[in-house]
């Protein structure tokens, strides 16, 4: 089968289309003919060996991925397809089915086939979604969901979702939106009308104004691109506030700190802990019209360079998708 490798850490010139053993399912797993992939942060950096993050962080990226190159050489989590083959024990799906869901760390999604488990986080599509809407609905809704469950939401509670724009951020104005809260979204100028169709009740264009200046303060302040830090705002948080961070060694740090003290709190909990029921939530909801998965671009397997490039550039809208060719003979 076709997929896109990379033996080594560096930039997006490194990852090109090769021909790999095709997977075989265990009784217990599902053989998915990929349709739709989605070109993540995390694809990204874990590419590069999260070279942006500092010494430590490369580190740390390194002994989870492979010390030398990587353990894993194929990338792509968050994708959409259909049910290829099914292993003896399986029960919930049958060849056909189109489903959507998470690899998480394991990868293996940038390919033509991705082996995985019955009970992973994998859930039947949403009915009348396209594959790259659907692909696009795990990355930021898992992330968000995760990051707003552990802020303890309470309805008529104020929430700002700085990076309003981005897959994270479009799925946190919207779950937010769901969970009572009151949505502010800060995003660039071109993104304001999204922003706020997509149910946030004030946006600021951060090119015009800076909301660590405007005098007002928040219950929570959710940094969903990693492009700001406790300490700039803290001033923007009510008593008890709390600052939700999706990246940062620091942010790590001043989490354990604030757990023990000082009445506003950092939030920051890694590994993520994502389940099937969360995807499941997720397709009720998108199945209700409280979530609408949104997609900047597609691109095809070949053009996952440029694609990775895209995403590197820290100013895509929603999701960025690999879509696969279909080839005579891929049910031989």
């Amino acid at each position: 089968m076709k997929a896109v490798v990379f033996e080594s850490y560096g930039p997006a010139e490194l990852l090109h289309v090769a021909d790999v053993p095709r997977p075989e399912p265990l009784d217990d797993e599902i053989l998915v003919r990929v349709r739709a992939v989605a070109v993540t942060r995390a694809d990204v950096a874990t590419r590069d060996a999260n070279r942006n993050g500092g010494p430590a962080v490369m580190v740390i990226s390194r002994l989870v991925s492979g010390v030398r190159g990587p353990r894993q050489p194929i990338l792509g989590s968050e994708f959409a397809g259909e049910v290829a083959k099914v292993g003896a024990a399986v029960k919930e799906f049958q060849v056909g089915n189109t489903i959507f869901g998470s690899t998480g760390f394991r990868f293996g999604a940038y390919a033509e086939f991705v082996r995985v488990r019955e009970s992973a986080r994998i859930a039947p599509m949403p009915a009348r979604l396209s594959f790259e809407q659907a692909a696009s609905i795990t990355d930021g809704g898992l992330n968000a969901l995760w990051c707003l469950r552990l802020a303890k939401p309470r309805s008529g509670q104020s929430i700002l979702v700085y990076g309003a724009s981005g897959a994270i951020g479009t799925a946190g104005v919207q779950l937010a939106k769901h969970l009572g809260y009151h949505v502010t979204g800060v995003t660039s100028t071109k993104n304001v009308d999204l922003v706020r169709a997509l149910g946030a009740e004030t946006v600021i264009d951060y090119t015009r104004d800076d909301f660590t200046k405007n005098g007002r303060a928040y219950d929570v302040i959710f940094d969903a691109v990693g492009k700001q830090s406790f300490a700039r705002c803290e001033q923007s948080l009510k008593p008890g506030g709390r600052y939700l961070a999706t990246d940062g060694f620091s942010n790590l740090m001043r989490a354990v700190w604030n757990s023990r003290f000082g009445d506003k709190k950092v939030i920051f909990s890694i590994p993520p802990r994502y389940t099937k029921q969360d995807v499941y939530f997720l397709k009720g909801l998108v199945e209700s019209g409280e979530f609408k998965p949104v997609v900047d671009r597609s691109y095809p397997l070949d053009d996952v360079v440029e694609a990775s490039r895209y995403v590197e550039t820290e100013q895509k809208v929603g999701n960025v998708i690999l879509t696969l060719w279909i080839r005579p003979g891929l049910w031989c």
